[in-house]
C-alpha cells in the first residue's frame, strides 16, 4: 500500500480533557511481526517491555508561551505565541490581530488575571507571520512568560482556551528543560509509579531533549509529501544518554522511543554518527534537526515507539507509517475510530512493537 496522509475522524473523538488518571488511557498495541492489533491500557505498558530495553523520554518542558494583550494605539485585542528568545534580548513570536500592525508598534501584555503587565514592542515582521519583538522588562524570558503567559494549547482543545488544570496536565512528569511550545504528547501518559515499575523490570530510562516547535502542527499542503518544507527543531543527546542507549543495544535490548520527537532526535543523531564513521550508534550531539522521516525509511536507532494518534496530513502520520507500515497503520487507525478511541494531545496512545 502507498503511504497515506488523510483519514476521516469524527470530531467528537478529539479529546477535550485529559483523563483523571494518566495510565487509564487506552493503548492500541500494533504488533508488526504478528501483523496484529491488541486493545490494552497504558498501565499495561510494562508487559510489553523486556529486560535490557531502553525507554527514551523527551525531557523538554512546555513554556507558558501563549500571550494575550491589546494594541496600545487602538485598544484592539491581540494574541501571540512566543517561539524563542534571541541573543540580542529580542523574542521571535507569531501573532494575530484585526487590522494591520505597523512596526514599531507597542502591545500591552496582560497577565492571567487580565491585568496590564508589560509592554511588548513589535519591531519587524518576516516569513510565516513571525515577528521580532522586544519586551520592556529586565526579567529573563522564562520569568516573564511565567508571569504573563498561558499554556499554549493546540486549537483543537477547547479552541486553545486554557483552564487551570492544563498547567499540570499539558506537561510530562519528567519535563526538565524549558523550551517547547507544544507538549511531547506520548509522554503525557506516563506517571512516576509506572516508570518505577518499568525500571524494576530491568528496563533502562534515558532522557534526550527536543523542544517541540510550532512547525509540528504544520500540515502537508503539497500533493507530493516529499516536497514538503520540513520544519526545524532544536534537540540534544548528551554523552551520558548516548552511552546508556549504546549499552542497551549491546545487551540485546530494544530502543523504545516515547514519541515522534524522540524518534526524530535519535534517528538524526544516528545518521550523523554513521556519516562520521563512528563505531557507536550515537554520539553526543546538539543542534537543529529538520529530519523528515517518511516511507520508505530504514531506522537505525528506534526499534519500538509509543505515540499518540496524529492529525491527518501531518509529517507525524508519515513518520509512524515508516515504522509500522502503511497497511498495518491504516488498519490501526480505522480500528481506533471504530472502537471510539480518544484522539490527539489529550487522547489515547499506540504502541508499535
Amino acid at each position: 500500500m502507498e503511504p497515506w496522509i488523510d483519514y476521516h475522524l469524527p470530531s467528537e473523538l478529539i479529546a477535550q480533557e485529559p483523563l483523571a488518571n494518566r495510565v487509564d488511557a487506552r493503548l492500541l498495541v500494533v504488533d508488526r511481526q504478528r501483523q496484529a492489533l491488541e486493545h490494552r491500557h497504558i498501565r499495561d505498558l510494562p508487559e510489553f517491555l523486556r529486560r535490557h530495553d531502553q525507554l527514551v523520554l523527551n525531557d523538554t518542558r512546555v513554556v507558558p508561551a501563549q500571550l494575550q494583550g491589546r494594541r496600545e494605539g487602538t485598544g484592539g485585542k491581540w494574541q501571540g505565541l512566543f517561539l524563542h528568545a534571541n541573543a540580542d534580548q529580542t523574542w521571535t513570536i507569531v501573532c494575530k490581530t484585526r487590522g494591520t500592525l505597523q512596526p514599531p508598534e507597542p502591545v500591552i501584555l496582560v497577565d492571567r488575571d487580565g491585568r496590564d503587565a508589560v509592554k511588548l514592542w513589535l519591531l519587524e515582521k518576516f516569513g510565516d507571520g513571525q515577528w521580532i519583538a522586544r519586551p520592556d522588562s529586565d526579567e529573563s524570558p522564562l520569568e516573564l512568560l511565567n508571569r504573563v503567559g498561558r499554556v499554549p494549547l493546540p486549537p483543537y482543545i477547547r479552541g486553545g482556551k486554557m483552564v487551570e488544570s492544563d498547567i499540570e496536565r499539558y506537561q510530562t512528569v519528567f519535563a526538565r528543560r524549558p523550551g517547547a511550545v507544544a507538549a511531547p504528547t506520548a509522554g503525557l501518559h506516563l506517571t512516576e509509579p509506572l516508570l518505577r515499575t518499568i525500571h524494576e523490570r530491568g528496563v533502562g530510562l534515558t532522557a534526550v531533549t527536543l523542544h517541540v516547535g510550532l512547525g509540528t502542527f504544520r500540515p502537508v499542503a503539497v500533493e507530493d509529501p516529499a516536497k514538503h518544507d520540513m520544519h526545524a527543531e532544536w534537540a540534544e543527546v548528551t554523552s551520558v544518554a548516548a552511552k546508556e542507549i549504546q549499552q542497551a543495544r549491546d545487551a540485546g535490548g530494544r530502543i523504545v522511543a516515547v514519541g515522534t520527537t524522540v524518534t526524530r532526535v535519535l534517528e538524526t543523531v544516528a545518521a550523523e554518527a554513521a556519516q562520521a564513521g563512528a563505531e557507536t550508534l550515537l554520539q553526543a550531539w546538539s543542534g537543529e534537526t529538520s529530519l523528515f522521516i517518511r516511507p520508505p525509511y530504514e531506522f537505525r536507532a528506534v526499534d519500538a515507539l509509543l505515540t499518540n494518534f496524529h492529525f491527518p496530513r501531518t509529517t507525524l502520520l508519515l513518520l509512524v507509517q515508516a515504522l509500522a507500515g502503511s497497511d498495518l497503520l491504516r488498519q490501526a487507525y480505522e480500528t481506533a475510530v471504530a472502537e471510539r478511541y480518544r484522539f490527539y494531545s489529550y487522547g489515547d496512545a499506540m504502541l508499535i512493537i
